[in-house]
């Protein structure tokens, strides 16, 4: 709907309005990096993404012209499934993957309870009366969560690291988690008091309870007002444990990051790929990737089973909410996948993991 659309834009404004002037120096620069600048951070195969602000305020024209995105008359239907609150509480030995909604995936591997992108709050942005509205509530609230562990965070992106999130967890009964997250970020985390912050560029990797996690290449970007462009780094997580290789994408566009990452450490029992949020393709192809392309990650990875993200949660692209499962089946067909090897589940589904 057209107010969709002028929401977005008032919350793009807002962000712009309310930005603090940012610095122009990295303080992680490392010259004999080259995905560092001086002023931030760059992908390894592309130059540009082509979605400066120039081409943003040229796609929000054509959507407000055009009245997208479009949703049902009568809404979406995204059925729920009820999770198993005390069997996810209790559990300490099965491999786990509850979908949450959008990015964020409770993830229960070596004892070790994990939260991707945790996002549990209404709203993907900087103001509380603007911008994407969650078309789907959390299918875990906090209070059903089980202890968490880990929190790790591909990017500082608002429908990908949530302050308000963030703080409920820092704040869970027992101590809060230790959070992950990409270069530059740990000074927000530490900004709002949260102290058990670990950053990480590409490559890099640590131990936790017994699970490897290593931060890996994306192809996308990061900003958290109009003045912070790729001032933070972006990317994903792989993790190593209980038998099992996981692969959490983040958000990307499609680049030969992932034959990298199967080379360099291994192919993948399990994926968590983006398979939303890629219409129109003329602004979205470098930054993130359509059901199409998350196939092909699906393949270069060599991946056992990868569950489809990213999608059916916040109305931010072109694109029907309920699209990406049908272009997914569409794309598999294509490349003649078993369709049981990438699945796209409902909100609160868990899917019991076993290794290859």
């Amino acid at each position: 709907m057209r107010s969709t659309a002028t929401a977005l834009i008032l919350a793009a404004g807002l962000a712009m309005l309310a930005a603090s002037c940012a610095t122009t120096v990295n303080p992680q620069y490392d010259r004999s990096k080259p995905h560092h600048t001086p002023t931030g951070f760059r992908n390894n195969y592309v130059e540009e993404l082509g979605n400066d602000r120039a081409s943003f305020w040229k796609w929000q024209w054509e959507r407000l012209r055009a009245g997208l995105p479009r949703p049902p008359a009568n809404g979406y239907a995204f059925p729920i499934v009820a999770a198993d609150v005390p069997y996810l509480k209790a559990n300490r030995s099965e491999r786990t993957a509850t979908w949450i909604g959008h990015a964020t995936v409770l993830l229960q591997i070596g004892g070790v309870n994990i939260l991707t992108d945790p996002h549990l709050t209404a709203r993907a942005s900087p103001v509380s009366f603007a911008g994407p509205v969650r078309k789907v509530p959390p299918a875990l609230m906090f209070e059903e969560l089980p202890r968490i562990d880990v929190v790790v965070i591909s990017h500082n992106h608002y429908d990908h690291l949530d302050e308000g999130t963030v703080r409920r967890l820092a704040a869970q009964s027992g101590g809060g988690p230790r959070f992950l997250v990409p270069l530059g970020v740990k000074a927000w985390f530490t900004g709002l008091g949260i102290m058990e912050v670990d950053e990480f560029d590409w490559w890099d990797r640590t131990t936790f309870g017994g699970v490897e996690f290593h931060f890996t290449p994306a192809q996308h970007w990061s900003a958290r007002s109009w003045t912070d462009r790729s001032q933070t780094l972006w990317g994903g997580w792989y993790m190593r444990g209980a038998g099992m290789n996981i692969l959490f994408a983040g958000d990307t566009g499609y680049s030969k990051d992932f034959q990298d990452i199967a080379t360099r450490l291994g192919r993948v029992d399990f994926a968590m790929l983006p398979i939303g949020a890629y219409e129109p393709r003329w602004f979205m192809r470098t930054q993130h990737v359509d059901p199409a392309e998350a196939v092909r990650i699906h393949q270069d990875l060599g991946a056992h089973l990868s569950l489809g993200v990213h999608w059916g949660t916040f109305e931010m692209t072109d694109e029907p909410l309920d699209e990406p499962p049908k272009k997914l089946a569409m794309a598999l067909k294509e490349a003649a996948i078993d369709p049981a090897r990438f699945v796209a589940v409902r909100h609160g589904e868990t899917l019991r993991l076993s290794p290859r």
